[in-house]
This record gives C-alpha cells, structure tokens and sequence, in this order.
C-alpha cells in the first residue's frame, strides 16, 4: 500500500514538473496598456502621471525586460527620472500581481493641442528588441486668462473699479480678485473679493476701497479661479493706473444739494416780500400824511 501511495506522489510530481518546463518554454507575450492618467485630461504646460501595466512578465522566457517612454512632442521627462527602466521577468508579486506597473510623471509641452496626443512606449526581451507601441494622452487646456484694467476711480469717494474680461475658451468659477500688500495703493476694508463663475468671452467688475497717488502707478493683482476640472488655480497681472484720466472730470464736480436751491428762492422771496411790505406802509403813512 505504502508502495502504491509513494507510486502516485511520484507520478503527480512528475506532471508538475513536466507543466512547469511547458510553462517556461511558453514564448514571450508582453502586453502594455495604459490604466490611468492623472490628471484627465491634461493640461499643457503641466505634469501628467500615467501608469502603464506590463502583463506577461512572470514568463522567464522575456529574460531582462527594458521598458521605457520615448521623449517627444508632446511629453518629456525631467532629468532625473530613470528612463528606461529594467524588470527581470519570472513569477513576479509586487502586489500580489503577476505583472509589473510602471508609473511616470510625464512634462507636457505648453503648445500641446487640445484632444488625444499619441506618444510612444518602447521595451524589448530577451527574444525581441526595439517593439514600439502608441498610446493616447487626453489634453484639454482649462486655463483660463483675463484681460483687467482700472474702469474707473473716485478721488472724492475713493472707489476703485476693476473690469475683468476672460479671455480663454474655458468657463472659471468661483473667480476671486485680490489686491496683495504693495506700495502705491492702500486698501480700505477688503483686499480681496469673490466675483463669481465668469464665463468664455464675458466681462464683470469688482469695486474696491482704496487710496491711489495723483500720479502714473502699477496695481499687482491676483486672480484666483476654479477650472472645469475643479483644479483651483491662482495668476498674477500688473494693471497700469494713470490718474489723468480720473482728475477733473466733470462727474466729479459735486452739484450744490437741492435743498440749498430751496433755501437760496426762500431767501429772494422773503427779501421781496420785505421790500414790498415796506413799500406800503409807506405809501399808507404819505396818505395818512396828505389827510390831514
């Protein structure tokens, strides 16, 4: 019985080996997909962090794997990233996986258009080399960017008025002006103020308090937004101020209050009256006078 048990351990080990050898002379079959992109879509001039997942490498038969990312327009990478990188294939568990992930943070160019931008991955194994695949990055530039200048400013009431235009093709929310600490401008109450969602192409305003010099001067300002993929993002522009065109204007000349018209007709029509009143009583004295 013994003999018999021994005789079916032996044989199932045999089988397990022989599956293991056909397993091992399997031929190398990698496969290479993109699984995420961070963020989507990607915005140019910014990073973007892709991981790609390298199914196949528990074959022994890919020998030494190099994986790595072509640098073209549109991505490239900063000089210390290791590129292309090196995976010894075999059973392999990180993550109790049997394929590896790759992940890279990738520059894209500034000028990079606007839907799916192909770039190209490379690897090669112990019985290819040099196998090139494309995949997609999904860009959309949410940017946005404003035209802003002084519409108006009272030097009586000391009332700033900044009209800003958006310029871009992406709608903002949550648009906020600020006017930081500088010198030539004081603000009086709030230095910053929400003006709300702004749409492509449309126009709004914000009012500040603040004292200005009777001179040509610069105002730092710091718009702030949200974008389409709820990113809150934060620019800076220099808006010129010349103070030639807000002294002396007609609008400012203050009009006498009404009741000070009122007050100046009553004066008239009681020295009037006066006059009058005293006209007949001496007219009734020279009658009085001429009776007797």
């Amino acid at each position: 019985m013994k003999k018999k048990n021994l005789g079916v351990i032996i044989a199932i080990l045999a089988m397990i080996y022989s599956f293991s050898i056909i397993v091992s002379a399997e031929p190398c079959n990698l496969q290479i997909s993109l699984i995420n992109q961070d963020p989507y879509p990607a915005i140019p001039g910014e990073y973007v962090k892709v991981v790609f997942q390298i199914d196949g490498i528990r074959n022994t038969e890919c020998g030494i794997v190099t994986f790595g990312i072509k640098e073209d327009y549109p991505v490239y990478l900063d000089p210390n990233v290791v590129n292309p990188i090196t995976i010894n294939s075999g059973i392999y568990s990180k993550n109790y996986g049997s394929f590896y992930l790759a992940p890279y943070k990738l520059r894209l160019d500034e000028n990079a258009l606007d839907g799916e931008n192909p770039i190209e991955i490379y690897y090669s194994t112990k019985t290819a080399s040099s196998i090139i695949k494309e995949f997609d990055i999904t860009v959309e530039d949410v940017r946005a960017d404003f035209e802003i200048h002084v519409k108006d400013y009272d030097y009586n009431t000391k009332e700033l008025t900044f009209e800003i235009l958006n310029i871009a093709e992406a709608d903002v929310e949550a648009l906020t002006l600020e006017i930081p600490k500088q010198e030539n401008i004081e603000i009086k109450g709030a230095n910053r103020i929400v003006v709300g969602d702004l749409d492509s192409n449309e126009y709004t305003t914000a009012d500040f308090e603040a004292i200005l010099p009777e001179s040509q001067s610069t105002i730092n300002l710091n718009i702030i937004y949200t974008d389409s993929i709820n990113t809150r993002r934060e620019m800076q522009k220099v808006v010129e101020f010349d103070s030639s065109y807000f002294i002396d204007r007609n609008g400012d000349k203050k009009n006498p209050p009404y009741w000070l018209f009122g007050l100046v007709i009553l004066v008239i029509v009681f020295v009037v009256w006066r006059r009058i009143k005293k006209k007949r009583r001496e007219e009734e004295r020279r009658k009085r006078r001429a009776m007797n």
